[in-house]
């Protein structure tokens, strides 16, 4: 009868007060203390029943959690989702205030916060704990659970202060951690804590421990998950660059067997840039020794500036072939061209990358392409046997010129030195040079730099259909024309331009045949020298130019002609209206510059005399009484006088 109220009790899951509920019956019934004492036994074993069935049933729903727990941590593929589930899971499984999770960090050899739930200080989520150091350092470095219910009263832990005011800026009271292992080694600590005094049962230990168990083995699979997309990362990212190399590689021997070819086929400069703008793309621009541009557009390096100028490469001054850059970009390339040259390698320099070949430590050429993209190594490699291919293309020219240049030099200075030797027309002919047409002999003085002189000068000639030729400190040119003065002053800015100083040039002519060009290039040489003498440096003229010097260094002495120049528009102008300019002009000179006398000797006002000296100066133009004009006016009026 006892054991079925208890079994009854028992079934309904009744509170444990309802179990004494029996015996205060059996007291107020008056039964005897035998049956009273019955009744004690059957309450106490039913109690007893009553908690183990209690016990079983939390240990069921704890294992019901801790197989939520690991199914859901078997989800996760991201390590931070993974830590954060774990401490959410440990505080709510435990009931505590917090829960939090520590890592060993093998390079520092202590244990970091990784992860908090729960947590409200800042100190606290950033602290760290050495070996041995606090609960948590003893529990990682003995791999053995510790529990205190009040941690600041505990003498069995090592209290550090950062550690301490960390805690007490948390507010941790009670703390309770257990080792995170994997196999042997301890990977970190979880904990569970409260901010009030809290005694943690045997179960309690028990479950986080378990907790740990599953948080340790999901971390580790989480971390080989990483390890392994890192891996499949690095072999596909692996395999996207051996796919580019390889793609490059052919790339660069497809460009080299191009340039290669066009060698072969006797393609040119400008062909090998359009193979190098066809692979690479860009713009790209060639340079060479004196910074001129072989081919390109310079200003397609940078928009408004003009071309580089390659430092030890060239004079750096004169024009070029679609300009020459200047300021901060040609100071850039030259820079960078000089590294190309020193390291044997393409230099970047902003979008520019910058490729220069030398021969003998002097600059040959420079390759400039503008990219707005990167360019891989290996296509800069393009770009350094591209350079390459010029300058063995610019070297090939320049022996081919100077071999050429030889045969020139050789017939002109046979032409001047030795007009009467048999063959020289056939020897012209052979040159592609008529000397029966009609041709300009030029004389040029300059300040140095003999070989470039003599290397431009050569170009010209071949470029031209003439000859030149280097004879001591001057260069001679022969070359197709009748106008020597603008012949004279073209070769005398050009020149200049190329040796980056003045160069002066005499020319005379127009001659034909063989037998006039040595007269003619004495000619030039007086031409030359009187421009120097006078003060024309870096000018050119011929003769007729020179007024009445040209009278003295010229070997026809065409006074008509410097008659023409100095008095022509006074002598047509008299000619055609029947006045006395020229009188008038013969008699001021003769006067001294005196308007008085002039009109006496003439017998005219001196009204007259103002208005015909009026008419003179609109005739000659402005400066005709300078002193070296008066002087060439009053020369040549005598010997119109003379010749009359």
């Amino acid at each position: 009868m006892n054991v079925g109220i208890y079994l009854e009790l028992l079934a309904r899951e009744a509170s444990s007060v309802e179990f004494e509920g029996p015996i205060l019956a059996a007291r107020a019934a008056g039964v005897d203390a035998a049956t009273l004492a019955e009744l004690e036994d059957a309450k106490l074993t039913a109690l007893k029943v009553r908690a183990q069935l209690w016990r079983r049933a939390r240990r069921e729903a704890e294992l019901a959690a801790l197989f939520d727990t690991a199914s859901d941590l078997a989800g996760l593929r991201d390590l931070d989702a993974v830590l954060e589930a774990i401490v959410r899971r440990a505080r709510q499984l435990l009931g505590t205030d917090v829960a939090y999770m520590t890592l060993i960090d093998p390079e520092r050899g202590d244990t970091r916060m990784r992860v908090t739930d729960g947590s409200v200080s800042a100190k606290f989520r950033n602290v760290r704990l050495a070996m041995g150091a606090g609960l948590g350092g003893l529990v990682a470095q003995t791999a053995t659970p510790y529990a205190t219910a009040d941690y600041f009263s505990d003498e069995r832990f090592n209290h550090k202060a950062h550690i301490d005011e960390a805690v007490h800026d948390e507010g941790l009271v009670a703390i309770l951690g257990v080792p995170l292992k994997l196999g042997a080694r301890v990977i970190g600590v979880l904990f569970a804590s409260n901010r009030s005094v809290r005694p943690f049962t045997q179960d309690e230990v028990v479950l986080l421990g378990s907790l740990a168990a599953h948080a340790a083995v999901a971390i580790d699979n989480a971390r080989l998950l990483q390890e392994t997309r890192n891996a499949l990362e690095e072999l596909s990212e692996a395999s996207r660059q051996a796919k580019a190399h390889g793609e490059a590689v052919e790339r660069a021997a497809l460009a080299h067997d191009r340039m290669a070819g066009l060698v072969l086929r006797g393609g040119g400069v400008r062909d090998v840039a359009a193979v190098v703008t066809e692979v690479l793309g860009g713009s790209l621009v060639v340079l060479d020794e004196t910074g001129q541009a072989i081919t390109g557009d310079v200003g397609a390096l940078d928009p408004g500036e003009d071309a580089p100028d390659q430092g030890t490469g060239g004079s750096g001054k004169g024009p070029a072939r679609g300009g020459r850059a200047a300021g901060t970009t040609a100071e850039a390339i030259g820079e960078a061209a000089r590294s190309s040259r020193a390291l044997g390698r393409t230099v970047r320099k902003g979008n520019l990358l910058v490729a220069s070949m030398d021969v003998g430590g002097e600059p040959l050429c420079t390759l400039v392409l503008r990219h707005e993209d990167p360019v891989a190594d290996t296509d800069q490699r393009i770009l350094e046997r591209a350079a390459l291919v010029t300058a063995l293309l610019l070297l090939s020219r320049r022996t081919a010129a100077e071999a050429e240049g030889r045969v020139r030099g050789e017939l002109l200075d046979d032409l001047i030195s030795r007009p009467g030797l048999d063959g020289l027309a056939q020897r012209a002919r052979r040159v592609g040079v008529d000397l029966n047409a009609d041709h300009v002999v030029i004389v040029v003085r300059h300040g140095g730099g003999r070989e470039r002189a003599a290397f431009w000068a050569s170009s010209q000639a071949m470029l031209k259909g003439g000859l030149a030729a280097l004879r001591g400190d001057e260069v001679v040119l022969l070359l197709p024309g009748d106008r020597p003065g603008p012949l004279a002053r073209q070769v005398a800015s050009e020149l200049s331009a190329s040796l980056g100083r003045p160069a002066t040039a005499g020319a005379a002519g127009p001659v034909r045949g063989s037998e006039p060009i040595a007269a003619a290039h004495g000619e030039a040489q007086r031409c030359a020298d009187a421009l120097l003498a006078l003060g024309r440096t870096g000018d050119g003229a011929s003769a007729a130019e020179l007024g009445f010097v040209g009278l003295l260094v010229g070997d026809g002495h065409d006074i008509e002609a410097f008659l023409t120049s100095t008095l022509g528009p006074v002598l047509t102008y008299d000619a055609r209206r029947g006045t006395a300019l020229e009188r008038t002009l013969t008699a001021y000179f003769a006067s001294g510059g005196s308007l008085s006398r002039t009109a006496e000797a003439l017998h005219i006002h001196v009204n007259t005399v103002t208005q015909r000296l009026d008419r003179i100066g609109r005739l000659l133009g402005a400066g005709w009484q300078d002193p070296d004009r008066a002087l060439e006016i009053q020369l040549a009026l005598r010997l119109h006088r003379l010749s009359n």
